[in-house]
């Protein structure tokens, strides 16, 4: 079904100096493609996301073969996104004053988007994830999240927040208590504005460990929830995706949720909306395919389209990110939305 946005579904009528403003951990991404062999060698969890620490990275990082680094980290992605779709954005995360802090620095400030925190000096390393890409498109990640993990409430520039339609907020920052009170400042601050808030579940073991604080977030005005389909059956404790649906019906404004190929749901209070997956000829690499989907979704939302319109933007950011390395768009996102959907 397709349907205009209703009143009650529009962002904030209230003039805005951004689209949407992102908070989530500064990484720099090293990719790597390696056989499965690879994978079961060095005895790694594949498809999923592993913190560890600077000497397991360090050692990680000595038996990946040749491959490319480029700023990373999910909502850092999701704003580059969105940035080459048009949307005015901004991102706060923290890094250091070291090299790799330089490179996230310069790459998402080329980017479009601004970034006003500034490096840490003598501190933290910055953040780095290793991601492991096999044949299959898979990615396998191992995250040293450096200073990014110190990321806290003084960090929150609540200006922006205030200023930016929606704010968007990536679940894997979520894991210290100075992270969580970081969350809350800037949901109470977006709220206090008359905004709207936004988060991604990131990772289904991210559901595992903050189940309770989320569904607690949720009830006290999260607005929108991105998830695949494995996160939001974990969030609710169920083995069938139609059965997570009719739970997050209702205790959210709107979930837009994927299911890969098979595209995605948007879930509102009023229905839900079956939208196909754009269609692609070749994966080479679903590292970012959840963050781009967010970046086509929350581009069309902010900018006045149809939850339908919102998700087939979505849906084509991911296919574009998952035809070749890296989780950041290779082409220009608001000329292709042009071409393809004719908007």
């Amino acid at each position: 079904m397709t349907e205009p946005r209703s009143a009650e579904q529009a962002p904030p009528a209230a003039t805005a100096d951004y689209d949407v403003v992102g908070i989530g951990n500064a990484l720099v991404d090293v990719l790597s493609s390696e056989s499965d062999a690879f994978i079961h060698n060095l005895e790694l969890a594949k498809g999923s996301m592993t913190l560890i620490d600077t000497d397991r990275a360090e050692a990680l990082y000595a038996a990946m073969g040749p491959g490319i680094e480029i700023s990373g980290g999910s909502a850092a992605n999701t704003m580059v996104g969105l940035a080459s779709f048009g949307s005015r954005v901004a991102y706060l995360g923290k890094v250091s004053a070291d090299q790799l802090g330089h490179v996230f620095t310069h790459d998402i400030k080329a980017a479009g988007v601004e970034f006003p925190n500034p490096p840490v000096v003598d501190g933290t390393p910055t953040g780095r994830c290793l991601i492991v890409v096999t044949p299959d498109a898979q990615r396998t990640m191992h995250t040293c999240l450096g200073v990014s993990a110190e990321f806290g409430p003084a960090e929150v520039r609540t200006e922006l927040v205030a200023r930016a339609k929606v704010t968007y907020m990536e679940g894997y920052l979520f894991d210290r208590p100075e992270a969580k009170q970081a969350y809350w400042k800037a949901a109470s601050t977006a709220h206090d504005a008359g905004r709207e808030v936004a988060i991604s579940l990131s990772d289904g073991f991210c559901v595992e460990r903050h189940r309770p604080e989320w569904l607690q977030l949720m009830d006290d005005g999260i607005e929108i929830v991105f998830a695949n389909e494995v996160e939001i059956c974990s969030l609710y404790r169920v083995h069938d995706f139609d059965t997570a649906v009719e739970r997050v019906r209702g205790h959210v404004k709107i979930a837009a949720l994927t299911r890969g190929p098979e595209g995605s749901v948007i879930v509102t209070h009023d229905g839900v909306i079956d939208v196909p997956a754009h269609p692609v000829d070749h994966k080479v690499d679903t590292t970012g395919a959840g963050d781009l989907y967010a970046a086509g979704f929350l581009h069309g939302y902010t900018n006045g389209a149809d939850l339908t319109m919102c998700a087939r933007l979505g849906s084509l950011a991911a296919a574009e990110v998952i035809t070749h390395l890296g989780a950041r768009p290779s082409v220009d996102l608001r000329a292709l939305a042009r071409r393809e959907l004719a908007w």
